[in-house]
Order: structure tokens, then sequence, then C-alpha cells
């Protein structure tokens, strides 16, 4: 059963439907979509004209999809789609009379339903969602669905470099060393990985804190990056990616005991993972603001400015520096580095130094310069007085193996004692899954010149950053030659972040339906075009500006397709609201 009501304003008209649906009945007798059907066609004969927002209350005895729903939705809507807002109430006869059950919505971790993450949030959801209907032939007005949302290389059409796969091939399954097919050098990385394998196998478990043998080739490779400055094998531990590390490391930061919370100063905009973690953690956010009028500069007078305005709310502990920036694409210079470092040794802050782009740099006369290469070269009293863990990860580079689950922590000055009880904490997970370990080892043990692999090896790596370079440089002047839109260079790592203008009319209507500007925008950009973006509010922002998160990922050809079909998209948006 349904009942509706149809509100009017000046911009929009709303109706609200309360959907009753008991699903067992329905399954029982074989009409489980038939509710659906009838909902339906209860609104073909309901909705007025220029609808603007059609929410959905559902009341059902227990979950069921929505699939045939939105399904039916879609063609109804096809012509003019509405903002469409669903929220359902589910019960149960066995849970009235039984009580709740002991893990309840009501008293699970708060944290944990407080937490948000952006980067796989509803309009992310939604656009599998269209995925699958294409797939089952539902009309939309695109034929695909462009997922730009997030760094995810492969999903987008980039191709796994020969060497890294033929190395985890042979350590998966080592008969593949008998073939005459694989190089000699890929041969010999798999052997020395499988020595250091419990019964020659990466099946086994390793150690918590990695391979021994990848750990220190690990080592070599960040002292050759940084000119030959000392690294000890014993201060890299190998992760799930970059990810679990710095989770891992924001947990040490927890103390109930203390009658404050510990501070982690975190970039406006930054990557969700960090404000996510941190209230899962209950930990104090303190955000800084990057300059986005000067390319997405860190200020020390900002980042002075945020601690001050937070130090009597958290006992701030901690600053996180994203370098190249996610989501701003941008490269801090090494005099840049040198003042935050300072100024985290005069704070008493411990710093991460989240570096897993720094292959990615794209802009004319920059460099990626490592935080711990510039700790080292301003000397004493920072270069031992400053706290410093840094964050590496093959999803990101050149490489972009995001569904290995490759990375590494390396720890400088770390107390002692609490390195003992990091290596414990990590312990209870048992290990990194060790294929991913070897996927490390491929990376920093690349080939050699002169070794069989290196002619491709190189050419691969040089034509994928060659290829985002210039995809870099697309997307940036695409963007700034469209009206209303303002985009600051890439210059780093894999995204672009847009300034919009949005009209008035377009921001009482998200707040009318409650949602940000920039979400409703960029849902009626994925309804409209198939393009996934990540709306800025879920990265943070200024208040009173608005953008979006967009990947440079998409091969070329359906990088200029998205531009083409977001410029369209964004002439007809402020077409409309104007």
């Amino acid at each position: 059963m349904a009942s509706q009501e149809a509100v009017e304003d000046q911009n929009f008209r709303t109706l609200r439907v309360l959907w009753i649906v008991n699903v067992s009945h329905c399954e029982q007798s074989g009409a489980a979509n038939r509710s659906s059907t009838q909902l339906i066609s209860f609104l073909s004969r309901s909705v007025p004209a220029q609808l603007g927002l059609l929410e959905v209350s559902v009341v059902a005895d227990r979950f069921f999809s929505f699939f045939s729903m939105n399904n039916g939705l879609n063609q109804l809507f096809r012509s003019n789609p509405p903002f469409l807002r669903i929220s359902a109430v589910y019960f149960s006869q066995t849970s009235r009379m039984a009580g709740k059950k002991v893990l309840n919505y009501d008293n699970i971790n708060p944290n944990v339903k407080s937490m948000e993450y952006a980067v796989r949030g509803p309009i992310v959801i939604r656009a599998v969602e269209l995925e699958k209907e294409l797939a089952q032939g539902v009309k939309h007005p695109f034929a695909n669905v462009i997922k730009a949302n997030i760094g995810d290389a492969h999903a987008m059409g980039q191709v796994p470099i020969t060497f890294i796969r033929q190395v985890l091939a042979c350590v998966s399954y080592p008969k593949l060393l008998e073939s005459p097919d694989i190089p000699s050098d890929v041969k010999q990385r798999a052997k020395g990985i499988l020595a250091g394998c419990g019964g020659g196998s990466a099946g086994s478990y390793s150690q918590s804190t990695g391979v021994e043998v990848i750990r220190k080739h690990v080592a070599e490779f960040i002292s050759a990056r940084d000119g030959g400055i000392p690294t000890d094998s014993e201060n890299v531990i190998l992760s799930g990616g970059a990810s679990e590390s710095i989770r891992n490391l924001l947990k040490l930061f927890i103390n109930r005991n203390k009658s404050k919370k510990s501070g982690i100063m975190i970039p406006i905009p930054q990557y969700p993972l960090y404000s996510a973690s941190i209230e899962e953690f209950h930990l104090g956010q303190i955000g800084y603001f990057l300059d986005e009028e000067h390319g997405w500069a860190l200020s020390i007078e900002e980042l002075d400015r945020s601690l001050k305005a937070h130090q009597d709310e958290y006992d701030v502990q901690a600053l996180v520096v994203i370098n190249p920036g996610n989501p701003t694409g941008q490269v801090l210079s090494k005099e840049n580095i040198q003042e935050i470092l300072k100024f985290a040794y005069e704070k008493k802050l411990f710093v991460f130094a989240d570096e897993v782009y720094q292959e990615n740099v794209y802009g004319e006369g920059q460099k990626f310069h490592s935080f711990k290469k510039v700790l080292h070269e301003l000397g004493e009293p920072y270069a031992s007085g400053v706290e410093l863990a840094s964050f590496y990860s093959v999803s990101k580079g050149y490489m972009g193996e995001c569904g290995m689950r490759g990375g590494y922590v390396e720890f400088v000055n770390l107390d002692k004692e609490v390195y003992v009880q990091f290596k414990k904490m990590i312990s209870a997970k048992l290990c990194s899954s060790v294929l991913g370990q070897a996927v490390i080892d491929t990376v920093v043990n690349h080939p050699k010149p002169g070794e069989p692999s290196y002619d491709l090896w190189l050419k691969e790596k040089t034509d994928v950053l060659d290829s985002l370079k210039e995809r870099a440089k697309m997307v940036s002047e695409a963007y700034n030659s469209i009206e209303g839109v303002k985009c600051n260079a890439v210059t780093g790592a894999m995204y672009a972040f847009p300034n919009i203008e949005l009209p008035q009319k377009a921001i009482e209507m998200a707040h009318a339906v409650g949602v940000a500007p920039d979400f409703y925008y960029c849902k009626q950009l994925l309804e409209e075009t198939g393009i996934c973006v990540v709306p800025g509010s879920g990265f943070g922002q200024r208040d009173g500006t608005w953008h979006f998160r967009t990947t440079i990922l998409p091969q070329p050809a359906l990088t200029k397709e998205m531009l083409d079909r977001f410029a369209k998209f964004h002439k007809k948006f402020l077409a409309h609201y104007k």
C-alpha cells in the first residue's frame, strides 16, 4: 500500500511516498517484483509535472533489493529524472517477539556509524547500479559509465607492467621457473623472493614485519633514491598497501586516559582515509587549509593558525602531509618541506609523510623531494629531533597495482619502546599478503641496465608516466576552458580538483533535498552523462566553494570523451538553473 503527498514551491515539486511491503509474502506467492510494479504504476498516474524530488519511504518486514524499483523508476523518469531519495525501515515478527539482536544498529560502535568515506560513497554505489542496468538493457542517455572517482589505474585500462606480472607469476607458480620463455632476471628475482619464504612458497606466512629480503631491498631502494643516505631495513615494515600502515600508526595515538583527544592535523582538502580513520579511532581532526589561489600551496602561517585554534580542545600530536597531493595534484618544493619540518620540530609533532605518488610528477622543473632526505640535509637539531613515518604503495606510481595491496612504511627517529609495541600490535594480524610483498620487491628491485627485462620495463614505465603527464595537462586545460570552472594545474599525483561556480537556484535545490550542492551537481552529472566523480565536500573545502575530484586515469580517448560529456552537461546545467 502507498500514500502520496505532493508539495510545490517556486523551483520544484516534491512527491513523498510511503511504501509498505511484506517481502516474505511476496516471495512465498512468487510475486517478489509485483509490489515494485504496483508502485511504478501508482507513480505513473500520480507524478506532478516537473517533479524535482521523489522521496520513497519503505517499510518492510526484512531487507530486499531495490534494483527492480530503481529499474522501473529510471524507465518512468528517463526524459526528466528527479532527485531520488530512498529511506527504509525494516522490522520482523521474530525480532519484535524476541527483542533486538545482540548486535544491532543502536549498540554498535558509534564511531563506525559516524565515519564517512566519500570515494566509495552514494554516488559511486549508484554508478555500480547504472552499470548493472546498462548490462541488462536499461536505456540511459549514455552507453557506459566512466569511473573517474578512484585512483584505480588498471580498472581504467592501464596495462600491467610485464616484469611485475612475470615475477609474480613465477612466485605464485614456481614451475614457470623451468620455462625457457621467462627472462633470466625474472627467474633470479622470483627465486630470491621464494628463498625468503617459509618452505619456499608464497603461500606461507611471512614475519609480521614482512619478508626479510624484501625489506632489505626496500632499504636499498630508499637509500638510492635519497642519494646514499643510510637506511636500516629494521625500520621498514611491509603492509597491505600504504593505507594499512597509516591506520596502524594512527591507532598508536588513541589514548582514552587523557583528558583531551589526540589531535591529528590533516590538509583540507584531504584524502578521506584520514578523516574516516580519525573518526573511527575517536581521535581529533584538525584541518589546515591548502591555498587554492596559489596552486594548493601549504602555508606555515595556516599551520600555525590551525594549531592555535585547536590546541585547547585537543592534545595536538601529529601532522599529515600528502606529497604529491591528493586530491589536489600539487608537488611541494624542497624549501616548503624544510619549513614544515622545522614547524613540526618546534611544535613537537609527529610527521606522517604520505609519499605514495612520488613517481607521479609532471610539472616542468618540478621534482619529488622525500621528507627523509630533506630532514637529513637540515642537520641538527632537526635530523634527530623530528619523528617521521614515510608511506609508499604499489597502487600508484607507474605500477597501478591497486588490487595487489602492497606497501611499506619507514620509520625515522621512532622511540624504540614504541616500535616494539607497534610490531606487537601488527603481529595480531599475522602478516600482509606475501604476493603483495612480492610486488613491492619488483618495484624496489626493478631491472637494471644490461639485464634482459630492462629495455621493455623502461619503455612500459616511461609510456605510462608520459601518458599521465599528457592527460594531466589535457584535463586542467579542458576544465579551465569551460565557463564557471577553474582548475589548478595538475603537477603531480593522479587527480584534478576543479572549482565549480554553482547558480544560486541549484544551491537552493540541493539544500531543499538535504544534500551538499556539489553532491547534487555530481549526482546529476552521473545520471545524465555516466561520469562518476567525487564531490569536493567529501574531501573538505572552504565554506562557500564547491569542487569535485576526478582522476586523470581514463585512457586518452576515454579522457577526451569524458571531458566532452562534461562540457555539454555543465553548459546545460548552468542554463537550466540560471
